[in-house]
């Protein structure tokens, strides 16, 4: 089975790239929606694989999910796509216009390692949020457990490219104000691919 991994940044994929079997490769696509949409869908296109993951950090809206945890994201979405109207913000699809802001994993691969993970929504941003007033928004109006600025760019990728995906995600850091030493970036990474070790080993 030919696999793709995809992460943001070498950061994200140094962990695993010693000891790789044949047959997958890893992709680093650069920060963000548009680099991890136009490389993921890029890659899926020029070559046959079975299965694609994205694994990297995130951070958790969810007091449940602390630093260190290794979730599964099988629902994501755009939140910023829509508009405003003075002080409230219309998603997308409330406009009547053509355009895809949810994505979900339509049949999640079958493998034990990943049915173990905690199975999470989540945002895809341009912003990281830290100011309290927006994060109780965001909560308010989508309930998302986790946010990252790649995830629904790289699901929206795989199903229009017709390849399974799976969404694998360290917690790093609570969705709060912006306080860098609480981050646990290192452990989170680390986490995440150990984890994925284990998905490709029973892939």
């Amino acid at each position: 089975m030919r696999v793709l991994i995809v992460a943001a940044t070498d950061a994200e994929a140094a962990p695993l790239l010693d000891g790789l079997r044949r047959g997958v490769d890893v992709l680093v696509t650069g920060v963000g929606m548009v680099a991890t949409a136009a490389r993921t869908a890029r890659a899926l296109a020029l070559d046959p694989y079975h299965l694609a993951l994205n694994v990297g950090i995130c951070g958790s809206f969810d007091p449940a999910l602390p630093p260190g945890t290794v979730v599964h994201v099988t629902s994501d979405r755009l939140a910023e796509l829509g508009a405003e109207d003075g002080d409230a913000f219309i998603p997308i699809d409330q406009l009547n216009v053509p355009a895809e802001s949810v994505f979900t994993s339509p049949s999640p691969a079958s493998n034990a390692a990943l049915a173990r993970l905690t199975a999470v929504r989540g945002i895809t941003v341009n912003t990281v949020h830290g100011n309290p007033r927006t994060i109780a928004a965001l909560v308010a109006r989508f309930q998302p457990q986790v946010e990252s600025m790649e995830g629904a760019a790289f699901m929206s990728a795989c199903l229009v490219s017709g390849v399974a995906f799976a969404q694998v995600r360290g917690v790093s850091n609570m969705v709060e104000r912006r306080d860098r030493s609480a981050w646990r970036v290192a452990e989170a990474i680390d986490a995440v691919a150990a984890v994925t070790r284990d998905i490709l080993e029973q892939t």
